[in-house]
């Protein structure tokens, strides 16, 4: 694929600001365009950024949003503390209206979405929002993108030089001597942030066979060379 223009919503969450940390930072991302309710605190010859209230409607955005070949949707809510009409709202209604005007704009585009493991594909189990993110997933794969990923990471090691202003980062360093334990006894759940970005940086590059991707897919695609 050609260099890639992306587009990465989320960014000033853990998993949205290590994907722009590291698009900012390959050689083969072109630009990047941040669309965020709040500023994204980074500053880049690459990095454009839009500051946009409604993500339930980007159509007012037109010709910004038009040209890129790549958007990694890294926005997301914890289903605590709400009920499957407010969660269904917040994930699944917000993330198709948000890619379906991107499909609308820019047919070609790679759509890369941050979904998590155990997320419930056949939409009929138990648990709310696992089912909620299988239906997010399963309706994202009718779009008319040139391809869409789903990307499913569980457990999440983060990396610096990432802003500790999340409050993720204030308890980090008292959690921090479990990633290694957890890295030997579960791989298949827990993955790096920094693998996680290159992984999908990677699909959007290189493809990948499967739509779906687990952690171990994922260690795969930001490795490709690792046996």
């Amino acid at each position: 694929m050609d260099k890639l223009s992306v587009i990465i919503t989320g960014a000033t969450g853990m998993v949205g600001e290590g994907v722009l940390y590291e698009c900012l930072h390959h050689p083969e991302v072109e630009k990047v365009l941040v669309i965020t309710r709040n500023p994204c605190g980074y500053s880049h010859s690459k990095l454009k950024e839009i500051i946009h209230t409604d993500f339930f409607d980007i159509s007012t955005l037109g010709v910004a949003i038009t040209g890129y070949n790549t958007c990694y949707f890294c926005l997301g809510v914890t289903s605590l503390g709400k009920n499957e009409t407010e969660y269904t709202r917040l994930t699944y209604t917000m993330t198709l209206n948000f890619a379906s005007t991107l499909a609308d704009l820019n047919p070609g585009m790679i759509f890369c979405y941050v979904s998590g493991a155990g997320t419930d594909s056949t939409e009929k189990g138990r648990t709310m929002w696992a089912r909620v993110k299988g239906k997010t997933e399963n309706d994202l794969m009718k779009l008319p993108f040139k391809k869409v990923y789903n990307f499913r990471p569980a457990g999440i090691r983060p990396f610096l030089p990432l802003k500790p202003s999340q409050t993720f980062y204030k308890t980090y360093k008292y959690v921090a001597w479990l990633f290694p334990l957890m890295e030997l006894i579960t791989p298949n759940y827990v993955i790096g942030l920094k693998d996680l970005a290159m992984s999908m940086i990677n699909a959007a590059l290189t493809g990948y066979p499967k739509n779906i991707l687990e952690v171990k897919d994922l260690k795969i695609l930001a490795n490709p060379g690792k046996k």
